[in-house]
């Protein structure tokens, strides 16, 4: 029972918002179930959570009106008057949303640390000379 709660707890943590999950490959997508249906709606995926997870805001907000449960309700204050909009709309924007959040955290991220094997960049237009003195012929 206690390993049970203990993934449980586990799983919790490792999805630090609402309505997102990561990818085996690292990228966190977002995903909202169409209210009185089986179908979802889409939202994307990105290469981080915050952007994953205001993306999911959008989405919920559009579908459920100012009583959803957000992540972030204090960044959905002064939205445009909530008209019945389409699935295709609320993944525009929600994806719009989440896009330019997603570049954002990009956009703050420190570049990639370089090693030295990294820097060195071959001459594809030269033959490749033989390791060994054996290999001349």
């Amino acid at each position: 029972m206690d390993i049970i709660v203990s993934t449980k707890r586990q799983k919790q943590t490792d999805k630090p918002y609402k309505g997102i999950r990561m990818r085996k490959w690292g990228k966190w997508v977002a995903e909202v179930r169409e209210p009185n249906k089986r179908s979802r709606i889409w939202l994307g995926s990105y290469s981080s959570p915050l952007a994953a997870a205001r993306a999911y805001d959008t989405a919920m907000f559009y579908l459920r009106g100012p009583t959803a449960r957000l992540n972030f309700p204090e960044y959905l204050i002064g939205q445009e008057q909530l008209l019945d909009i389409s699935t295709a709309a609320i993944r525009k924007r929600a994806t719009e949303v989440g896009a330019r959040v997603d570049a954002i955290e990009t956009s703050r991220r420190p570049p990639l640390q370089r090693s030295n094997v990294s820097d060195i960049k071959p001459d594809l237009n030269e033959y490749p000379e033989p390791e060994d003195e054996s290999e001349t012929v």
